[in-house]
This record gives structure tokens, C-alpha cells and sequence, in this order.
């Protein structure tokens, strides 16, 4: 893979991190959100872990949950958001680092309708807004017609045109 002229491939383990960490956004099904860290520390973790100040990671983290229509819940834990919530601190979290690529795996899989739509919204938005390229992945034929382009893998391999509808 190559991002922004970097080959992925030919950095070794360290600067694969390096690059991961600063360049790539991941979204999980389930939000995979630190039990133990409240929403806006959650959404902090990924530039504190880059090295910043502690006071610039926590004010990006309040105006990102801010932009997601969560500044209200900064200091609540995951246990207290509703899933839809958890969801969009999951995507303000892969967005802070203002990242190339957005890997987003089923986020709107647990989600009911309306709220998947809130967070396909926002996620398709945010990344549009920011450049950012988006690799979703997905189940729900209804999220995947939101895709410029769309691949359907079938047993494990790209199938190929003549099974993808």
C-alpha cells in the first residue's frame, strides 16, 4: 500500500507504528472504546500516544467530540453513552489525528437505523471535509451504496464483476 508517496511495505516494524499511529484512523464494530478512560480521554488516547502535551491532546479531543455532537459527555465514561454515542466517540477518536485513511470495520453494524445513519453521515462528512480517503467495510447493502466504489469479496477473494449483485 502506498499512502502519500510512502510504501507501507518497505518501512520497517517501528515506522510502520510511527505511520499507523499518524496516518491511519480505525474504527472498530464494536467501538473498542478504553472502559476506563472517558469519552474525551478516549478520543485523546491516540495523540497522546504520539507524543503531545496533555492540554493541546484534551482540547483537540473537546472540539472533535464537539463537531461529532458529543461535547457534552467529554468527561462521561463508555459504560454511560448509548451505543450510538460510544460509536461516535469511536469515530471522533480514528478522526483526531486529522489521518490519510479512515479504515472503519462495520460501524454501523450494532447500531439501529437511525443512529446508523447519524454515524455513516458524520463519518462520510468527516472524511470528506478533511481529504481523507475511507475504507469501510461492511455487510449492509444500504451503507455500501454510500461508496464511490464498491468490492465484494467472495470465500475470502475479490469476486469477481458477474457475482457482485
Amino acid at each position: 500500500m502506498i499512502v502519500e508517496g510512502t510504501s507501507v511495505y518497505q518501512l520497517d516494524a517501528d515506522a510502520r507504528t510511527t505511520f499507523r499511529r499518524e496516518n491511519v484512523g480505525l474504527i472498530f464494530q464494536f467501538g473498542q472504546l478504553v472502559a476506563e478512560l472517558t469519552a474525551g480521554d478516549n478520543v485523546a488516547l491516540p495523540l497522546l500516544l504520539g507524543g503531545a502535551h496533555r492540554h493541546r491532546a484534551t482540547e483537540q479531543a473537546r472540539a472533535i467530540l464537539g463537531e461529532v455532537g458529543l461535547g457534552e459527555i467529554v468527561s462521561r465514561y463508555p459504560h454511560e453513552l448509548s451505543g450510538g454515542q460510544r460509536q461516535r466517540v469511536a469515530v471522533a477518536r480514528a478522526l483526531v489525528n486529522e489521518p490519510l485513511v479512515v479504515l472503519a470495520d462495520e460501524p454501523t453494524g450494532s447500531l439501529d437505523s437511525r443512529t446508523s445513519q447519524d454515524v455513516l453521515d458524520l463519518l462520510c462528512r468527516s472524511t470528506q471535509q478533511a481529504g481523507a480517503s475511507l475504507v469501510l467495510v461492511t455487510h449492509d447493502e444500504g451503507v455500501a451504496r454510500r461508496a464511490d466504489r464498491q468490492l465484494y469479496l467472495h470465500d475470502g477473494t475479490l469476486a469477481p464483476e458477474s457475482l457482485r449483485s
